[in-house]
């Protein structure tokens, strides 16, 4: 049997909901399959190409099949599948596991057999199946598994990405239902506030992301700017400034949240694009061993509250991503103590530095490391350990 590497590391792509939600056609999926390509997302990891809700008719066929809409998607959905398979990508659509989805179109329950089916025919490579209309009476933990059995069983490989918010405590079950990824919170906002609610909610729940499971904090707002068609996502919220973007996308890889791309990227800023194509920190992000990032709180005698800490994460070639996150307002230098990562002065060891902004070596360092960051700012450092 061979092992299939789908979901094995983080999803990285695009998902059509944060900046266009009901306004999705080919034309602009086609679109935004040729940029991953000509603009360098491809190369940089970025595989998915995901359409969100409002892709179907509000009824399906009289054989209980799911109906593309002909106005949106005239081709139909093979055919679009095949447009972006011909560029070395991935296909990815959303259904639901209510009777309908969000928007109020068909969901797959009681036809998670038949859609798993229907998906696998049209080449899907990815379901992102959210979570409302669900019948009152019936445990949403079985509706999830429901549909893993199905995907697994389609005849195509499927990468499975559950969506249930964070709900009926997922973190405990959502492993065994086959999904690749999961919604640990509700929905992202456009704004400061949002992302920052939504990295600390997760800042104690390290253990539940890894390999094949993944914790789906959810899509990235980098580059939004307000940009949205939805006022409650970004149009009415305010966007972020580039700082906080680069936080934001800071934050998603080293906790290893699937990077799913929100913004427009016909219109992406040379800013937006040096956040979303860095290397550094995608490399961070997909390291081949998933292992969670663990938090390192400042001195309590400096720092009060959470809006300032370092996250640290083990990479499978013995180096540590270290992120200094100051989530507050005003400047803070934030003091690390190798000691709390396991590197006493007894060890004979050190660290090698090497910034993942900036792209350049800062030195090696015994001990201690303390950088100033600036509010809403963050540093990330590739550390390399070596002897003293």
């Amino acid at each position: 049997m061979t092992i299939s590497k789908t979901g094995m590391l983080p999803a990285l792509g695009w998902n059509s909901w944060n900046t266009f939600t009901w306004d999705i056609n080919e034309t602009l999926i086609k679109e935004v399959a040729d940029l991953f390509v000509s603009e360098g997302y491809q190369e940089a990891g970025y595989e998915y190409i995901v359409i969100d809700d409002c892709w179907s008719l509000r009824e399906r066929d009289e054989n209980g099949n799911l109906v593309a809409d002909p106005k949106k998607f005239p081709s139909g959905m093979k055919a679009l599948a095949d447009y972006i398979h011909e560029k070395g990508l991935k296909f990815g659509m959303y259904s639901c596991a209510g009777t309908h989805t969000c928007a109020g179109y068909p969901g797959s329950f009681e036809h998670e057999f038949q859609d798993a089916a229907q998906f696998a025919a049209w080449g899907i490579d990815f379901l992102k199946y959210d979570y409302c209309f669900k019948p009152r009476q019936i445990n949403g933990e079985l509706l999830y598994k429901r549909m893993g059995i199905a995907l697994k069983n389609c005849g195509r490989d499927i990468l499975f990405s559950a969506c249930n918010w964070g709900e009926d405590n997922v973190y405990q079950w959502i492993r065994e239902s086959g999904a690749h990824m999961y919604r640990s919170t509700g929905d992202i906002q456009d704004n400061w506030d949002s992302i920052k609610n939504l990295a600390l909610s997760q800042l104690e729940k390290e253990c539940y992301t890894g390999n094949y499971c993944h914790n789906d904090i959810d899509m990235l707002v980098v580059g939004m700017h307000g940009g949205s068609n939805n006022d409650f996502i970004g149009s009415k919220v305010g966007g972020c400034t580039d700082t906080e973007y680069k936080t934001h996308f800071s934050l998603w890889a080293l906790m290893g949240s699937p990077l799913m791309i929100g913004c427009d990227i016909r219109k992406a800023s040379k800013e937006t694009k040096d956040i979303l194509l860095n290397k550094d920190l995608i490399a961070i992000n997909q390291d081949p061993e998933c292992r969670g990032a663990y938090r390192i709180k400042p001195e309590p005698q400096w720092f009060h509250g959470y809006d300032a800490f370092m996250l640290v994460k083990l990479l499978a070639n013995g180096d540590l991503a270290i992120g200094f996150f100051n989530l507050g307002e005003g400047n803070r230098e934030l003091p690390l103590l190798f000691w709390d990562m396991g590197l006493p002065y007894a060890s004979g060891t050190a660290l090698s530095l090497y910034d993942c902004w900036e792209h350049k070596e800062l030195g090696t360092f015994t001990e201690r490391f303390a950088p100033t960051v600036a509010a809403h700012d963050c540093l990330v450092v590739r550390a390399k350990v070596v002897k003293r």
